[in-house]
């Protein structure tokens, strides 16, 4: 059975650092992965996202404060937060896209989904 399992939120203060983990079973996620976001009462946000050569995308939300990456070794991607905001307090989802022609900021071009872990940022 492939899944996705997300680890890592917590609670932080503002300007502190957190690193998401997205681990793969079933599967080994060497396609298209990405990271998203909502908050509530907000649409799913695409965050960031890693294509099959390690080319990375990023919202202008976070770019220049996250890093998204895949483990060398293992089946895990991670989500390096820097600099946190209250607005980034969201619930936290990785995903897989199964077909590898593009690597989409978009979160409808996604097929696998984990359930995701929770970040709050207070001022």
């Amino acid at each position: 059975q492939v899944q996705l399992a997300e680890s890592g939120g917590a609670s932080v203060m503002f300007g502190g650092s957190l690193r998401l983990s997205c681990a793969a079973s079933g599967f080994y996620p060497s396609n298209c992965m990405g990271w998203f976001r909502q908050a509530p009462g907000k649409e799913r946000e695409a965050i960031a996202t890693i294509d099959r050569s390690g080319a990375t995308d990023y919202a202008d939300s976070v770019e220049g404060r996250f890093t998204i990456s895949k483990d060398t070794g293992k089946p895990i991607v991670y989500l390096e937060m820097r600099y946190l905001e209250p607005g980034d307090t969201a619930m936290y989802y990785c995903a897989a896209k199964w077909t590898t022609k593009t690597c989409p900021l978009y979160s409808g071009a996604f097929n696998l989904w984990g359930h995701g872990t929770q970040v709050t940022v207070a001022s």
